[in-house]
């Protein structure tokens, strides 16, 4: 091979920089989120409350009683908590990964990944809690009496008064389940998806593209709500309680839905979860890894 054949191939083995790496990963989130917000009011309303919704019903309320613009209620929440979480914990992921890469020979295994992924996912997770509060309460804001919504115009707004009304540490509410929550989702969609994505391209011999970050993605998807599920449903539980006292823990609040409710309550909202995780783990690591493949062929 010559050099300048060599060259080409020089530029995908390449780290990308630090800086790049955090915000590819944020705005691969937020674009995603643009698209599979409506999932996301879905799946908060249904988890929100006790008595037993379909996910049909729960889209036919909402349109037929606030209208079509409420399955967007909350977006701003939705784009901050990307622009935090996803930041944070895609870009710690990539870094990790880059890390490996430099320094040792051969992938790294299912275990390391699992580490890499949860690091990343506990670290992200705790970053974004105030985004992920203000996203629960605003978008089960609608089911509840006109009398008792809070009401919040945008995300800022919700950080301000949540803040001033119940104190500053209130924004960090279920941050142990949301960080319980996010090492379950992110080794279960990082470290699947890597491993998938590997043996998808040896095993059925699929090339680099769409259609393996695709597969790989849809599968990884699903792992994600199937494992997830249980937390966050405790998560939304706990960031939607109106008090100023001392609030359940994740382990008293996710005994207290299976008791009373049943333990299948606590994988409530699957579906809408999954249409909501599944398209969203595809856009987000196809988009991805598309920015980080037009950086290395037109700016490396």
């Amino acid at each position: 091979m010559s050099d300048k054949d060599a060259q080409p191939l020089e530029k995908w083995k390449q780290p990308l920089p630090p800086a790049f790496t955090f915000l590819n990963a944020g705005i691969s989130g937020m674009v995603a989120s643009c698209v599979v917000h409506p999932m996301d009011v879905i799946k908060n309303r249904i988890q929100v409350q006790k008595e037993k919704a379909s996910f049909a019903s729960v889209i036919g309320s909402i349109y037929r009683n606030e209208g079509f613009l409420k399955f967007y209620s909350g977006l701003s929440a939705g784009l901050v908590r990307q622009a935090t979480y996803t930041t944070v914990r895609l870009g710690i992921y990539n870094q990790l990964q880059e890390y490996w890469r430099q320094n040792y020979v051969g992938k790294p295994n299912f275990g390391i990944l699992s580490l890499m992924a949860a690091c990343a996912g506990s670290i992200g997770a705790f970053v974004g809690t105030p985004a992920e509060l203000a996203l629960v309460r605003m978008t089960a804001d609608g089911r509840l009496p006109k009398e008792q919504r809070r009401n919040y115009k945008n995300v800022f707004d919700a950080f301000t008064r949540i803040a001033k009304e119940e104190g500053a540490t209130t924004l960090w509410r279920g941050s142990t389940a949301t960080m319980g929550r996010a090492v379950v989702v992110n080794i279960s969609q990082l470290a699947t998806y890597s491993q998938a994505k590997f043996l998808i391209a040896t095993k059925l011999h699929m090339p680099e593209g769409i259609g393996l970050h695709f597969s790989a993605s849809m599968l990884s998807g699903f792992l994600t709500t199937f494992n997830s599920q249980p937390f966050d449903v405790t998560k939304t539980r706990i960031q939607n309680l109106k008090t100023t006292g001392k609030t359940p823990g994740m382990i008293s609040m996710l005994a207290s839905i299976a008791k009373s409710e049943g333990v299948l309550a606590l994988w409530k909202g699957f579906w809408p979860t999954y249409c909501r995780i599944g398209p969203h783990t595809v856009l987000t690591l196809i988009i991805n890894e598309q920015i980080a493949n037009i950086y290395r062929r037109y700016v490396l």
